[in-house]
């Protein structure tokens, strides 16, 4: 959830988005003029609808604010066999996919920095913002493809057309690469939160060997 600005001072729309991190597709979006658990709710049902993935090994990642923490929400994804999952203690921005998504749409050039004049005003705009997001944005992080094509497994297809096409035009003008062309592979697997391999290095001294 994330803060819309009104063109009343102090005043804002509660602006949810549900965005599947493997295709980075926003699956579930509304604007409220409150935050609450029911709202939580509804929005996690509809997208569950939507989606038609009731009842598999789902699991939604929150912030640990009462809306998304509180009995209301924790009920309706028990309901729909949603799993609960929450930010680690004290690190408030602890899902860059979200915090880059809101990042990108409060930067769209079209976002009304003086504020919405409305409730209506204000869902039109993130419907449309969605609407380019998912069908015409072409993610940096998924080899350029859009949300929804990755979504709906396109990308593996356009991926390899794009690949073919560069090897055509590296074997027509080979000067025109120094090195290797751009990688097309699709990218694998996604990690909220990957661990970071460390390497334990021993340091052997003289006097530890003494």
């Amino acid at each position: 959830m994330t803060y819309l600005p009104t063109r009343v001072r102090g005043q804002f729309f509660y602006l949810y988005l549900i965005v599947d991190i493997y295709s980075r597709k926003i699956v579930g979006h509304e604007v409220f003029e409150a935050e609450n658990m029911a709202n939580s709710a509804q929005v996690v049902q509809r997208a569950v609808l939507r989606e038609q993935c009731g009842h598999r090994p789902l699991v939604l990642h929150g912030d640990n604010g009462s809306a998304m923490k509180g009995s209301t929400i924790h009920a309706k994804l028990e309901e729909l066999g949603v799993t609960p999952s929450h930010s680690r203690a004290r690190v408030s921005n602890d899902n860059a996919y979200s915090e880059s998504l809101f990042r990108t749409c409060k930067y769209h050039p079209a976002f009304p920095v003086a504020g919405f004049a409305d409730l209506t005003d204000a869902r039109k705009w993130v419907g449309q913002f969605v609407y380019w997001y998912n069908e015409q944005h072409r993610h940096s992080e998924i080899r350029y493809v859009t949300p929804a094509q990755r979504h709906a497994g396109q990308d593996h297809a356009i991926l390899a057309r794009r690949h073919a096409l560069y090897q055509i035009a590296r074997a027509q003008h080979p000067a025109r690469w120094s090195g290797n062309t751009r990688n097309w592979q699709p990218v694998g697997s996604v990690w909220l939160n990957p661990e970071k391999e460390t390497t334990v290095i021993h340091v052997h001294s003289e006097l530890e060997a003494a």
